[in-house]
């Protein structure tokens, strides 16, 4: 009998072994689940930046080519009259409806067999 009782013992304290095993893996798991939690934030935080200074850094070159190729006094007043600048003593005429304009004298000349101007 004396077998039996020994053998109870040893299961009994293998399974108290087994849930202090598993209640250490539950406790290391919780102290590691905010750090592990915040280290996958900022790392898709700085994928997201990475992503964004990528297309600035795009931007940036498309940006030095134009000002390379707007290098001609030419293309500076072209770009100058596009943004609505005009030189001294000219004067600004703002035209209005134009689309408007252009689909009634398209509409008059098929209208009157003409076909395109």
């Amino acid at each position: 009998m004396a077998k039996k009782v020994t053998r109870g013992r040893r299961m009994r304290s293998s399974i108290a072994l087994r849930f202090v095993a598993l209640g250490a893996l539950l406790l290391i798991a919780f102290f590691y689940y905010r750090p592990l939690q915040s280290y996958l934030h900022a790392r898709r935080e700085l994928s997201q930046r990475d992503s964004e200074v990528r297309g600035l850094a795009a931007e940036h070159r498309a940006l030095e080519r134009r000002l390379t190729a707007s290098s001609s006094t030419d293309e500076l007043v072209r770009e100058a009259r596009r943004l609505g600048f005009v030189r001294p003593g000219e004067r600004l005429f703002i035209v209005k409806g134009i689309a408007a304009w252009e689909r009634s004298r398209r509409a008059r000349t098929i209208g009157a067999g003409g076909g395109r101007p």
